[in-house]
């Protein structure tokens, strides 16, 4: 009987460690702040800004953004001046997404209404992991600059 009780001991040592460090460990955890859209000098296209912040252990992926204030909400990356519309932004394990003037940000097409300042815009946020995130995001000035720096 002293024979099974040590490789009983080491299996049930082995599934107690199994359950250590499970999927819990390893998801995407976002949430997003300083998120703003400046008041449009158009009447039919606007910007947004925002910053996620992902802080699990897994990389998540912005897939599609989407206003009930828009026909369409394009995410657009710039590198050197040049912007470029992309279909996904990944959101770094531990790491954060900056949406900031004269960076990444997202453009919102179509305006069914045009915001001012003051007004409340809803965003739907669709992560591949995360699923959805709402924001209301605030209309500042066409001319403000957020404190934080991004």
């Amino acid at each position: 009987m002293k024979r099974l009780a040590v490789p009983a001991a080491v299996i049930a040592g082995a599934l107690a460690l199994a359950g250590c460090g499970g999927s819990g460990d390893t998801k995407a955890e976002v949430s997003v702040s300083s998120s703003y859209m400046p008041q449009p000098v158009s009447a039919d296209l606007a910007a947004g800004f925002l910053t996620i912040v992902n802080k699990g252990s897994t990389q998540d992926e912005l897939t599609s953004v989407s206003s009930d204030a828009a026909g369409s909400v394009t995410m657009h990356d710039t590198v050197g001046g040049a912007m470029e519309q992309v279909s996904s932004f990944a959101v770094p394990a531990h790491g954060q997404l900056v949406f900031k003037s004269g960076g990444n940000h997202l453009m919102f097409e179509k305006l069914k209404r045009k915001p001012k300042q003051g007004d409340m815009v809803t965003v739907k946020l669709e992560f591949a992991k995360s699923g959805a995130v709402t924001v209301e995001m605030p209309v500042k000035s066409a001319t403000y600059t957020p404190s934080t720096g991004h």
